[in-house]
């Protein structure tokens, strides 16, 4: 027999149980990625890479879309502007999550560290060392050396002011006490082919914008940034692996990020299945192809791994000086 009483205890169960259960239906609606840059840079690839074991986990649609302006900062913000749902996610990088707080701080309309969070760091992209094959050093040690005997007389390239190649240059700077000139480009392809030509001595850049070219024998794969050599570059040494530089590491990482607020047992299940999609074998090798190293990193890890990035970054930045305000 129904009361007042039994129906006003069902009615306070339901209303206990209502954010459960619409947590438990997660997702009922296509998920939106934001990519902050153009179609077919190393963010969109890997957006769309992972937009598939995405939906296929999830049973919904994962919709990729590229939000590309102002250093990545204008899909940074929608990010931080959306519904911490779980709907709108975006495939960030170093630039709009740690570097462009400490670059651009008069323009900033969010705060990475407040208003993002890392479901998971998913590769670390490392910079190549690259070099002109006529260079009068072969190694890292010999550049340091050249440099030292040479201040200011040898010259880097990267894909632009303050960017994870720039800002990499600057850290080896710093850290060998050595001066270097940095000669910005507009994008990778100039950077690269600039160092094949003899223009610059070398430069930091990305091994999918020079592969070719390392291929034909017209650069030289020196080194790499991160601490752990390239399996596509096993000749490669890390930058690290010359002693008085063994704390040395300055990689680019791509990540899947929400907006802070997003409920806790949204952010587990999207990070369960993004782990679970970078381990596949297939799907692993084709981020490898493109020259990035996958990581397993957990929530808690992934949101640490990108604060100490920003700190790194924010020390280079105000090392060199480096500003784009204005």
């Amino acid at each position: 027999m129904f009361t007042r009483r039994n129906l006003l205890a069902g009615a306070g169960l339901s209303a206990l149980a209502s954010p459960a259960l619409a947590q438990a239906a997660y997702p009922d609606r296509p998920i939106r990625m934001l990519v902050p840059y153009a179609a077919g840079g190393g963010q969109d690839i890997s957006a769309r890479l992972l937009a598939e074991p995405i939906r296929a986990a999830l049973g919904q649609p994962v919709v990729v879309e590229n939000r590309a302006g102002a250093s990545g900062m204008i899909a940074a913000q929608a990010l931080a502007q959306a519904a911490p749902d779980g709907y709108t996610l975006m495939l960030g990088g170093a630039g709009e999550t740690a570097v462009n707080q400490h670059l651009f701080r008069a323009r900033m309309a969010y705060d990475p560290i407040r208003d993002l969070r890392p479901v998971m760091v998913v590769v670390k992209v490392p910079n190549v060392v690259m070099v002109n094959p006529q260079a009068p050093f072969s190694t890292v040690a010999g550049l340091v050396e050249y440099a030292e005997a040479n201040p200011g007389k040898l010259s880097y390239s990267s894909s632009g002011i303050g960017n994870p190649q720039h800002l990499a240059g600057a850290l080896l700077d710093h850290m060998a006490g050595i001066q270097t000139l940095h000669v910005p480009y507009r994008g990778s392809g100039a950077a690269v082919i600039d160092i094949a030509s003899g223009q610059v001595q070398f430069g930091y850049n990305s091994l999918a914008s020079g592969l070719a070219l390392i291929r034909d024998g017209r650069i030289k794969a020196m080194a790499v940034t991160s601490k752990e050599r390239m399996p596509q570059l096993p000749d490669a040494a890390s930058v690290s692996e010359y002693a008085p530089l063994a704390d040395y590491e300055l990689v680019n990482y791509f990540g899947v990020f929400a907006p802070a607020a997003t409920p806790e047992p949204i952010m587990e299940r999207l990070h369960r299945v993004v782990s679970a999609a970078v381990q596949a074998p297939a799907l692993r090798a084709r981020f490898e192809e493109q020259g990035l190293l996958v990581q397993s990193m957990s929530l808690a890890q992934s949101r640490d791994f990108v604060r100490n990035e920003s700190q790194k970054f924010g020390r280079i930045v105000e090392q060199a000086n480096i500003s784009v305000d204005g």
